[in-house]
């Protein structure tokens, strides 16, 4: 039979992470020519991705530019994309989540007729500015999709109240796993020069609390509440709060005025993935706004807390892995504080089982991908 040509397409740091098992799973596998496209969407954080996996960039398209707009990236990526395509001509194409590469990737390949595969599909807060502009990009991108490979039975449900055809859906847990177990066994013996550094400013007598938040609803009063209640937080000497600032000047600014030179708070610059997952590791609890790290902290067995209104992962509330507290002051401060006093509900969500996948997601998108280009 034909070796079938796949191109995967992704542009940020989560894309590669998340995409990183199933690139490498599939190169190992005669049935197919592998391609991989970089938009470049995150450049610099995802050269970290690509070089730790070892992923091979065979387009590299360089889109990102200082202060770009959403919409100027958007075109950017349909056009370039589209010529990687006509070069290429892929049988299929493998888009991830909901960002801005997903979408208009997508158009791409529909566009061109190109079967699409979307990873980590079916994913709803069923609000369209929350988040922004996720919702709307994977939204588009499931309409565009002819294969649907859903983390989670919640995320399948969704796509069959959209009258997705359900023989063309796959639960297959999230990748995010098999990319952390696979991390985490790498870090025995890998080092650089960010952990390194984390050594040195953790100090092992105090409980760790990382801390990251960059999504755009929470932009103004959400982070400068998020920062507030971190202050109240950091008077306690029992903890030490570490802050990876994420470079967006709608961040950088505000936590810099706020939480600069605060005792017990420690403001670093971003982390490489490595690193990230390092210090993870080591964490008590995590507060965060990110969606991948709700995934991924329940095998590392740290409780998460969410600092969204709304989030598209609530099998984590569901099973108790993550609680939901918003960007409201008290709300931060009292279960950070609940978490930090009371060792039974703390063990509680801490040996809860992760209810995003067994670290097997790879292994079951490459055998249900097989299994219907043969039928």
């Amino acid at each position: 039979m034909k070796r079938k040509k796949i191109i995967f397409v992704f542009g940020t740091r989560p894309e590669a992470i998340k995409m990183a098992p199933i690139i490498n799973i599939f190169k190992k596998d005669n049935s197919f020519d592998v391609i991989t496209c970089s938009t470049g969407q995150h450049k610099e954080m995802l050269d970290q991705v690509i070089d730790f996996f070892n992923i091979h960039i065979d387009y590299d398209l360089a889109l990102m530019t200082e202060n770009q707009s959403i919409s100027g990236m958007s075109s950017k990526i349909l056009e370039s994309v589209s010529g990687v395509l006509d070069l290429e001509k892929p049988d299929y194409m493998f888009v991830h989540g909901d960002t801005t590469t997903t979408a208009f990737a997508s158009f791409a390949a529909f566009y061109n007729k190109i079967d699409l595969c979307h990873i980590e599909a079916g994913l709803r807060t069923n609000k369209k500015y929350s988040p922004f502009p996720e919702e709307i990009n994977r939204n588009i991108t499931s309409k565009l999709s002819d294969w649907h490979l859903c983390p989670t039975i919640e995320s399948k449900k969704n796509l069959i109240k959209e009258n997705i055809d359900e023989s063309h859906i796959c639960i297959t847990g999230n990748s995010v796993i098999d990319s952390l177990l696979f991390g985490i066994e790498k870090l025995d013996t890998y080092k650089n020069h960010a952990i390194e550094s984390l050594k040195n400013i953790i100090d092992s007598e105090k409980k760790i609390i990382l801390v990251t938040g960059h999504r755009r609803e929470n932009f103004g009063i959400g982070l400068e509440n998020i920062c507030n209640a971190l202050i109240k937080i950091s008077k306690r000497n029992d903890v030490q709060i570490i802050y990876p600032v994420h470079l967006n000047p709608n961040v950088k600014s505000v936590v810099n005025k706020l939480l600069l030179d605060k005792k017990n708070i420690y403001l670093i610059d971003p982390l490489d993935y490595p690193s990230f997952i390092w210090i993870m590791n080591k964490s008590h609890i995590i507060l965060t706004d990110s969606g991948g790290i709700q995934e991924e902290a329940p095998s590392l067995g740290v409780p998460v807390l969410v600092m969204r209104n709304k989030t598209e992962r609530p099998e984590g509330i569901a099973a108790k892995t993550s609680i939901l507290v918003g960007t409201n002051i008290e709300k931060i401060v009292t279960t950070t504080t609940k978490l930090l006093d009371d060792q039974s509900f703390y063990s509680d969500i801490k040996n809860k089982k992760n209810p995003y996948g067994d670290g097997k997601a790879s292994e079951k998108i490459l055998n249900f991908f097989k299994e219907k280009i043969h039928e």
